[in-house]
Order: C-alpha cells, then sequence, then structure tokens
C-alpha cells in the first residue's frame, strides 16, 4: 500500500487522523496551560518559546479539521484533547513547583512555637498581633518557594493544627529569607530550579 492510498483510506481518515487530531491538541493545550502560568509569573522568553510551539501544533490540528468539516469524529477529538491538554498542563505544572508563594496563616492558638520552628527550618517569618472575628489572633506571614509549600504546610499542622492559612503566587521577590540548598540535594536537582 502506497503513502497516497494510505492517507486516503477509511482507517486513517475514521482512526489515525482523529488520534493525532487527539494528540496535537493535548500537546498545544498543555503548553498553553504553561504559558499562561508562565506569563503570570513574569517567565517571559520562556512563555515566548512556549507559545510559538503551541500556535505551530494548534495550526497543524486546525487545518486537519477545516479539511473535513463534515466528520463529527474530528471535532470530538477536538474537544477531547483540549479537556485533556488542560489537565495534563496543570499537573506538569504543579510537578515543576516554579516559583514564589505567600503563605498566610492566622491562628487563635499562641503561635510561638509556630513561628520558631518555621525559623528554626530557615524560612523567613513575619507575625503580626491582630484582632479577629473572635478575638486575638497572630497573623504570620512566610514566603517560600513552591516546592516548599507541603513542607512548610505540615509544620502548620504539626504545630497548630487549626490554624486558617491561605496560599498566593507571588510575582516577584527580592532579597528575604530563604532555606538553603544542600550541596547533596543541588547535584540532583533538575536544571533550571
Amino acid at each position: 500500500m502506497d503513502l497516497a492510498a494510505l492517507f486516503d483510506s477509511e482507517l486513517f481518515r475514521l482512526a489515525v487522523l482523529p488520534a493525532i487530531i487527539f494528540l496535537a491538541r493535548i500537546c498545544d493545550v498543555t503548553l498553553d496551560t504553561l504559558r499562561i502560568i508562565y506569563v503570570s509569573r513574569g517567565l517571559k522568553i520562556l512563555a515566548t518559546v512556549i507559545g510559538f510551539f503551541e500556535v505551530l501544533i494548534w495550526l497543524t490540528a486546525i487545518t486537519q479539521i477545516f479539511k473535513n468539516l463534515t466528520n463529527p469524529v474530528y471535532y470530538i477529538a477536538y474537544a477531547g484533547g483540549f479537556a485533556l491538554g488542560n489537565f495534563i498542563g496543570i499537573l506538569i505544572e504543579d510537578k515543576m513547583a516554579i516559583g514564589t508563594v505567600v503563605i498566610r496563616i492566622i491562628t487563635q492558638k499562641e503561635a510561638d512555637a509556630l513561628v520558631d520552628v518555621l525559623k528554626s527550618c530557615n524560612f523567613g517569618v513575619t507575625h503580626v498581633d491582630a484582632q479577629g472575628a473572635m478575638g486575638p489572633v497572630k497573623i504570620i506571614f512566610t514566603i517560600v518557594k513552591r516546592k516548599d509549600i507541603d513542607r512548610v504546610l505540615s509544620l502548620v499542622r504539626t504545630c497548630n493544627p487549626l490554624a486558617f492559612f491561605t496560599i498566593e503566587d507571588v510575582r516577584s521577590v527580592r532579597k528575604g529569607v530563604f532555606p538553603l540548598v544542600k550541596p547533596d540535594a543541588e547535584k540532583h536537582r533538575p536544571a533550571g530550579r
């Protein structure tokens, strides 16, 4: 079977091409999700490079849709790839954990132990006394790398399990106190982190 006959076959039109469209959409939407996240974090160069490949893949997929407007299988492949691409993009970004966040902890219980534990783990801590809806509270702020969120929250839950906390992305940070990376950990750390 020659290549032209393969492309004109029913198998190619009903199975192979929809699969290609589906995979192309997964790729371009995953890249789109990552690009949007990187734009919001101020990573201009990375977002630009990702945007180039995202659009290139999208043009390939949409060209096939327009060539075959009467085939509903292509629409389903296109939509399914879009949905799965969003999900995969978010999963990848979570695993990469690029960026910095501010964790705001509000506790009614005395928070000295939590402040001391965070400081002993080399996290920068700012705390203030405040008044909450039910009386005096302590507000603790710490700015950490996204990869350290679980570690900080574990410390919060251990020291003060009833503490209320919020986490917000930080676009940029200047100076501050961050845990040092141990030399052994640096060797095993992926590039770009």
